[in-house]
């Protein structure tokens, strides 16, 4: 199974831009964390990081053609503006979890609205680095082909019997 993680716009000065927010590991420090969590699953973890809209979009569609199993994907401030990441994610069968470092909900009026959610598989947010580790279980399990179900045999009915003689039963 493969995974992409799509880090979004300034998440490249993580560990300098605002700490007391963000934490201070720096994106390399997340991405090596992320592929020995991804390791320890049998998942490969391949990450990008782009302050570019049409970069984001592209990697999107490129996807399926790149046997993508599904996508992790922290859209940054792109994730309260962007139609076009919206739309990509919509465009493609890779199923897509955003996440987000900060509790985007708690932050005020004009970062509680996510454009890009609506069209994500789900949403993780206020975990710190560890938004991505949930991101990808949540991504792996949609990934993952359905289980075959099983047939069962048919239990015996705990009715009680009547004879069939009596007939107001």
């Amino acid at each position: 199974m493969r995974i992409l993680i799509i880090h979004g716009p300034s998440l490249n000065l993580l560990g300098t831009r605002e700490p007391d927010v963000y934490g201070h590991r720096t994106l390399p420090e997340i991405d090596e964390l992320l592929r020995a969590y991804g390791r320890a699953r049998d998942i490969e973890i391949a990450t990008c990081q782009t302050n570019h809209e049409g970069t984001i979009i592209d990697l999107i569609h490129a996807s399926p053609e790149q046997k993508v199993s599904a996508i992790v994907i922290n859209p940054g401030a792109y994730t309260h503006t962007s139609m076009a990441i919206a739309d990509a994610i919509r465009a493609v069968p890779t199923p897509v979890v955003e996440v987000h470092l900060s509790n985007i909900f708690a932050r005020g009026p004009e970062r509680a609205r996510s454009v890009t959610a609506s069209a994500c598989r789900g949403i993780v947010s206020g975990f710190g680095y560890e938004s991505y580790m949930i991101g990808i279980d949540a991504a792996a399990r949609m990934a993952r082909p359905a289980r075959a179900k099983r047939s069962r045999p048919a239990k015996k009915s705990s009715r009680r019997r009547t004879k069939k003689s009596d007939p107001d039963r």
